[in-house]
């Protein structure tokens, strides 16, 4: 047998590497080129129906356009969100499974001592989709026209007003009790399963006045059950046109409630580029635009550092309030 020469042998390494090289290109291409292979599932954290499941339908279709892969939402409510959260939390970082969260699960992290997940460690934002700013409403028989006239009515009344949400921890929830403190209220909490039990609420002077969004409360103004005072975004929006902002009244107040998407933490970033790039172009269709801006919502479509700047600023925003308020789940 011939004896191996070092140049012999220096030619079968680089011929394996090579071979090692092609071997592992389809993994690689996977990381980003070959994405998607399969269908995408998102993870709506909440009920069939509501205003998140409504939003996540209509980014999913547009987005599995230019993809060229199904995507599709699948409902895991409870727990206020968390139940879904954590379930995207713990699923493979490959990009086939994403959460369509909002302000919840930011919030929620004050409220919970044992959240089984870390909202800044576990997940990797992707992009805002959209921000809805709260709306306050009153009954439409209120004699309250803007918000000075309802703070000064409230205010000598203490107590024994009450404000409905609906449920404990949600964004009507929070943004009552912000309201509170920044406007000198102490309106009570009572806390209702949905908007339809709210608006009877509403109906029997049980509540004075929630916090709503326009895709909840355009039903309730249509029937003549509420109407709105002012907006909770720092400054008037177009898609709220003529409505003032509480901030006006009220200085300081802020009450925008974000939704995106967001991926599990370890996702390649190759995957998560062209995700986010995917997201943006949805949003950015006409069509969509038009859907959500009819229903009182703006489109956003930001970077994934716009959206965890957004996540960290909640997080500082509503932790003190949650805490002084005493708000547990």
């Amino acid at each position: 047998m011939k004896s191996l020469t070092r140049r012999r042998a220096l030619q079968i390494f680089a011929a394996g590497g090579a071979a090692a090289t092609v071997a592992r290109m389809p993994v690689l291409a996977q990381s980003g080129d070959a994405f998607p292979s399969k269908l995408i599932r998102i993870i709506v954290p909440y009920p069939a129906g509501g205003t998140t499941d409504q939003l996540a339908r209509a980014i999913a279709q547009p987005m599995r356009d230019i993809l060229g892969q199904a995507v599709i939402i699948e409902n895991k409510p409870g727990a206020g969100g968390t139940l879904g959260a954590d379930y995207v939390a713990h699923q493979h970082g490959d990009g086939y499974t994403l959460l369509f969260g909002n302000s919840g699960p930011s919030a929620t992290a004050s409220m919970m001592r044992t959240l089984p997940y870390d909202i800044h460690k576990d997940f990797r934002p992707l992009s805002g989709v959209v921000k809805v700013p709260l709306i306050l409403a009153v009954a439409a028989d209120s004699p309250h026209k803007t918000v000075k006239d309802f703070v000064a009515w409230a205010r000598p009344q203490g107590t024994a007003l009450n404000y409905g949400s609906t449920g404990v921890g949600g964004s009507s929830h929070l943004a009552s009790e912000y309201f509170n403190e920044l406007a000198g209220t102490k309106l009570q909490h009572i806390p209702y399963s949905g908007g339809a039990p709210l608006v009877t609420a509403f109906a029997g002077g049980q509540v004075q006045a929630a916090f709503v969004t326009g895709m909840d409360g355009a039903a309730m103004v249509q029937a003549g059950r509420i109407r709105y005072l002012a907006v909770a975004s720092p400054k008037r929006t177009e898609v709220l046109p003529g409505l003032p902002a509480i901030a006006e009244d009220v200085p300081g107040f802020n009450a925008v409630v974000w939704f995106g998407l967001l991926a599990p933490k370890n996702v390649p970033d190759a995957i998560a580029d062209k995700l986010n790039a995917a997201i943006v172009a949805a949003v950015r269709k006409p069509e969509v635009r038009k859907f959500f801006i009819d229903r009182n919502v703006e489109p956003w479509g930001s970077t994934p550092q716009e959206l965890a700047s957004t996540i960290d600023a909640e997080v500082a925003q509503w932790g003190p309030i949650i805490k002084k308020a005493n708000i547990t789940m």
